[in-house]
């Protein structure tokens, strides 16, 4: 059985500090490098992020993470219970534009599907859950 772990945060910003850390010592343990432990704690922190601000829009709540690491890959599970909401169906921005004429918001779903191998949302049980999954690089 390959070991994972887990948290759940109240829905405050501040706890999100707390998700980068325990999520670093556990892929740090899984031997992943700096470079795919910063993209993973990137991710996780926009996910939280958007979650906390728009989900569940200052009203109390939690948000579960749970973290698996496979032998080729890591596996992190985001879940809430904020109202339904697929953040992947958010269109890319623009990046081609000027400044002055792209809109604003979007970057963060851009960085995450940029960071990760792959991102998958699903509404089960009432409940957001976002997967997101990072193939292991060789230590270089």
């Amino acid at each position: 059985m390959t070991p994972s772990a887990s948290i759940v945060i109240p829905a405050l910003l501040d706890a999100i500090p707390g998700v980068s850390f325990e999520l670093e010592q556990y892929l740090r343990s899984s031997g992943f490098s700096d470079e795919q432990i910063l993209d993973l704690q990137l991710a996780v922190e926009e996910v939280i992020t958007n979650t906390i601000m728009h989900g569940y829009a200052g009203t109390p709540g939690t948000i579960a993470i749970c973290c698996r690491a496979e032998q080729d890959e890591v596996t992190v599970q985001i879940s809430d219970d904020a109202p339904a909401f697929d953040p992947l169906q958010v269109p890319e921005p623009d990046t081609s534009a000027d400044l002055d004429d792209r809109v604003i918001g979007g970057l963060g779903i851009f960085l995450i599907r940029k960071v990760t191998d792959n991102a998958t949302y699903r509404y089960e049980k009432a409940k957001n859950i976002m997967t997101l999954t990072k193939k292991r690089r060789p230590l270089s």
